[in-house]
């Protein structure tokens, strides 16, 4: 067999191809579109499939530099930091603080379970927190991103069982959202807003003295400078604060302290009013996590995840009737039993399993039919984009050190 090497430059090409075709795929395959799969989920999975094809039948392997994935890593934890806006919590007033406080709920909730699912199936509890909020609740980036974290604690196949748990997770969300809307509607005698009604497409509400993508300014290379300097400063500091507590003998994720010194910042910023490239950091977030998704996924190991191939499947389907119960008796009640809440329930479907564009598409067919839902559009995407996954990522962390 033929081990091909690769150093970083030829990894970062390789990578860069997988991105294009991947998204080459998507744009051509309604199905892959309908469900929002990644490109890069789509390349790397298409590659990892090519490298299982050359080792099973003993032709070649791939090993690739993985050096700068840590690095992507930190700054795509660090745009979710420059998110977490307290701010924006406080102005979403009390109907955002109690969807977060179910959201976080659910996130413990399919940890137990993916946990406890897999101690019954007799394979490693880890790979249960991978088909658990690492793969559900957080998709894909977050996947990749513990996925080799919890391979390294001792559950192997668990990046390949993440990724697939995750796009399982895209895929169900859709599938269960109007349903739950539906049931809801009908059990509890519910109506939509008059067909007069303004429709509502809203994306993640803003704070004033946020720079929106609309803006001029955007497109100014001092703001993407501006975004850079802080992201960079964020990493710098973070990491210095997590090599201090580890010489403390206090050991966290090396992306927690660039994340908490990000959110740090946001706060600082949003207190003095001042302006927060916004626009930039999601075009840094989005770069960093495609870079990274790629090069994770091309790397998987494929064969490894055989031996808990059907294990995975049925942890999955019940993280799938957690969510559809979850929705239909905890979120609907929590958010005041009427139309708005059976529409929150329909999006928290959405990116309780999948991502927060599944909650919109949940939401906007949802609401074609039966009328709009302001609240539901306000709520959704600020918990869903801004909140959820910064709550998330120190979750996990605290599963994996009981489960060690």
């Amino acid at each position: 067999m033929i081990t091909i090497s690769l150093d970083i430059a030829q990894t970062v090409g390789v990578a860069a191809v997988l991105l294009v075709v991947g998204e080459f795929i998507r744009n051509r395959v309604a199905l892959l579109s309908r469900y929002f799969i990644p490109g890069p989920v789509i390349g790397g999975v298409l590659f990892s499939l090519a490298a299982l094809a050359g080792y099973q039948g003993g032709y070649f392997s791939i090993q690739f530099d993985a050096s700068i994935r840590a690095f992507l890593l930190l700054v795509f934890f660090t745009t979710i930091g420059f998110s977490a806006s307290f701010e924006m919590l406080k102005k979403g007033g009390v109907g955002v603080a109690i969807f977060l406080a179910a959201a976080v709920a659910l996130v413990l909730l399919q940890n137990v379970v993916g946990v406890g699912v897999a101690a019954l199936l007799g394979v490693h509890p880890l790979i249960g927190l991978a088909a658990g909020s690492v793969s559900l609740t957080g998709g894909h980036g977050t996947s990749a991103a513990f996925g080799p974290l919890l391979e390294q604690a001792g559950a192997a196949g668990a990046l390949p069982a993440a990724i697939a748990a995750a796009t399982w997770g895209l895929v169900s969300s859709s599938a269960i959202g109007g349903p739950v809307g539906s049931l809801l509607m009908r059990r509890h005698g519910l109506t939509g807003p008059k067909p007069g009604a303004a429709a509502v497409t809203a994306a993640v509400p803003a704070a004033g003295h946020v720079v929106t993508a609309n803006e001029t300014e955007d497109t100014n290379s001092r703001t993407m400078m501006h975004a850079t300097v802080l992201i960079a400063l964020a990493i710098g500091a973070g990491t210095v604060i997590v090599q201090w507590l580890a010489d403390a003998g206090i050991v966290i994720p090396a992306y927690l302290g660039p994340m908490l010194v990000a959110a740090a910042l946001r706060n600082l910023i949003d207190w003095r009013n001042g302006v927060l490239p916004a626009a930039q950091f999601d075009v840094v977030g989005n770069v960093s996590l495609g870079f990274f998704l790629a090069m994770a996924l091309m790397s998987m190991k494929l064969w490894e995840m055989a031996e808990v191939a059907g294990p995975l499947l049925v942890i999955l389907i019940a993280q799938t009737a957690l969510m559809f119960g979850f929705a239909y008796f905890v979120t609907f009640r929590v958010m005041g039993r009427d139309y708005d809440a059976a529409v929150i329930a329909a999006g928290h479907c959405g990116f309780g399993l999948g991502a927060t564009p599944n909650a919109m598409a949940n939401m906007q067919a949802f609401t074609a039919v039966n009328g709009p839902s302001v609240k539901a559009f306000f709520v959704i995407p600020l918990v869903g984009s801004l909140f959820i996954d910064f709550f998330n990522a120190f979750i996990i962390p605290g599963f994996m050190n009981v489960l060690r």
